[in-house]
Order: structure tokens, then sequence, then C-alpha cells
């Protein structure tokens, strides 16, 4: 004779809210690798995003569990409430979400992120032509009892060109030049007319911008993004036109940029721009170069609060306390 499996009732035992044998806080709970499309429309248009979600709430003592079917539902919810029809913004779907699970999970504090692609069309420099781009954007936000405070990010590709080779290459065109009776003010207006040669690599470019609670502003990431690709040598294109890659080719080698060219350009740019913002707003500026003579690669990262920045841009010298990383300005005192 077949057992029959047996259904539990409806009204089941909360088996989260017991009591569990070991009675210590956890930092955070929660659910990592949930992915949505998020349709958005704007101007008449659908636009798509793929998002990935990360959900945390910090655990009492005495709370055995967190319900994780909730998170499932709060991301489905904020996203119709908050999202569709309107300008998708990553840091505000992440600050609504975190509210809630915050609420429905009874933390102190919950934290989300959020990381969406998304294809935008871009002209290419010379011959106009319309090619589809993949950005990056981040958003996340910590909802506790003083508020919430939200870290806006962007990443995008460009391409930088060595200085260090490129210096080492109009030796040797002087040294040649020189030899072929040329004067040396003919070889420096020739040096100057001419892009000269160098090693490229392709660049990946990461900016975050943080606003503590109460200080909420307008961080727009296309603006971000514009910042993060005009901090290399020059922007790169899906979709190029001979002439295309001549003008990229061609400014890429007339502005040269190392690894922390890209990054401190990043920071100056964000200093300048965004002068409303307070003192205690965070920045974290990274770039990765994707090296083509060697078999490595370079990083370079700048990350520290906004005030801390000002006054080192003004000043030119280094304070002595340590900068404060992404996850310390996150879980700042009485997060």
């Amino acid at each position: 004779m077949s057992t029959r499996a047996t259904v539990p009732p409806l009204t089941a035992p909360d088996v989260q809210a017991r009591v569990p044998a070991t009675q210590v806080s956890l930092s955070r709970v929660g659910v990592t690798g949930v992915e949505k499309v998020i349709r958005v429309k704007a101007d008449g248009e659908e636009n798509l995003y793929h998002a990935d979600f990360e959900c945390f709430v910090d655990l009492k003592p005495r709370q055995a569990g967190v319900h994780m079917s909730r998170f499932e539902e709060i991301v489905g919810e904020a996203i119709d409430e908050v999202v569709l029809g309107e300008a998708f913004r990553a840091e505000v779907l992440a600050s609504h979400i975190a509210q809630r699970v915050r609420e429905r999970q009874d933390g102190r504090r919950a934290e989300v992120s959020v990381t969406a692609r998304y294809p935008e069309i871009a002209t290419t420099p010379a011959t106009g032509q319309a090619t589809q781009e993949i950005y990056v954007l981040f958003g996340t936000a910590v909802a506790s009892e003083r508020g919430t405070r939200t870290l806006t990010g962007v990443q995008a590709q460009g391409m930088t060109a060595c200085p260090c080779a490129q210096e080492m290459v109009a030796e040797l065109g002087r040294e040649r030049l020189a030899e072929e009776g040329f004067d040396p003010d003919q070889i420096e207006r020739a040096l100057a007319a001419v892009p000269i040669a160098t090693h490229n690599q392709r660049g990946i470019g990461t900016l975050y911008i943080g606003c503590p609670e109460g200080g909420a502003a307008w961080i727009d990431a296309p603006e971000l993004l514009r910042i993060v690709e005009g901090s290399m040598s020059s922007e790169i294109y899906e979709l190029m036109k001979r002439p295309d890659e001549l003008a990229v080719v061609a400014k890429a080698h007339m502005q040269p940029r190392f690894v922390e060219d890209c990054v401190r350009e990043m920071v100056r740019r964000v200093v300048e721009g965004y002068s409303e913002l307070p003192d205690d707003a965070f920045v974290m500026a990274r770039q990765e170069n994707l090296e083509t003579i060697h078999r490595h690669n370079v990083v370079a990262e700048r990350y520290g609060t906004l005030e801390d920045l000002r006054r080192e841009l003004a000043s030119g010298e280094r304070d002595e306390r340590r900068h404060t990383t992404v996850r310390e300005w996150l879980e700042a005192p009485g997060i």
C-alpha cells in the first residue's frame, strides 16, 4: 500500500521566529543572485534592464531566521510601485526595497544592492553611426533608524594610451629625424603635429557617489558615465567605420593617460561638478586597464569622503588619516 505524503497545515508554526539554540545576532542574512528584467517606459519607448539583486537584513539574537520568501515579494512589489513608468535609478529602487525589507523582517538595519545592465545608443565621432553600447548601473541602499543612505555607481569602458612608451617612441623619432638632417625646431614641430605611437589598453572605469541620510541629491547616472569615459584617453564604440577608428586612435594618442591619471581625473571632475554635496558624502573611483604588452592588468583606486578629497585637492598634501572604504562608509557608526 502506497504512503501518501503529509501536507503541513496552513497554520504551521513560524519556525523562523523561534528562539535559536545559540543566541547571537547575525550581521547580514539574506539572498543573492535574484534576477529580474525591469521594463521602464520613457518618452514613449520601453527600455529593458537586466538587474541582479542582493538583499540583507540584520538578525536579532533571539530570532532563528528571516523569512526568505519575503525578499522575493518585496523586490517584485518595489519594481511595480517604484520603477515602472519612471526613469530608472538603481539607488532609488534599492532604497525602497531596503526600507521594506527592514520593516517586513523587523530588522534594525537592511542593505540592498542592485546591479543593472542596459543598452544605450551612442553616436560615433566621425561618421555619426548609431551604435548600441552596454553600460552597468549600481545602486546600494542601507536603511536604519537614522534614515537611508545610498550609493550610486556606474561602470563604462574606454581606451588609454601609455604616456611612458609614447615618450620613448618620441625620443626615438627625435634621433631618427636628426639623422635625416632636420633641425631641433623642425623636429619638435613635427612631433607636436602628429600622434605618437604607443601601446594601448582597454580600460574599465567604475565610479560611485554616496549620499548620507538626509542628504539625498540627484546623482545623474548618465553624467557619471560621461565622467568615467571622459577620464580615459578616448571613448570606444562597438560599431565603427574607418574614419571613426582614426578619430578614436588619434584622440587617444593625443591624450595619453596612465591608470592613475584616469582615477585622478574622475575624482577631480566629481569634486568640481558636485559642489552641492555635503562633506560626508562618499566617492570611490576605480580604473582597471587590460594590458596589451604584459600578461598582467593594472588597477588604481581612490576612495574616501568628499571632505577629504576636497581638502587634498586644494592643498596637494595627503591627510594622514586612512582613506574611508566603501564598507566603512556604509557601516558608519549608528548605521
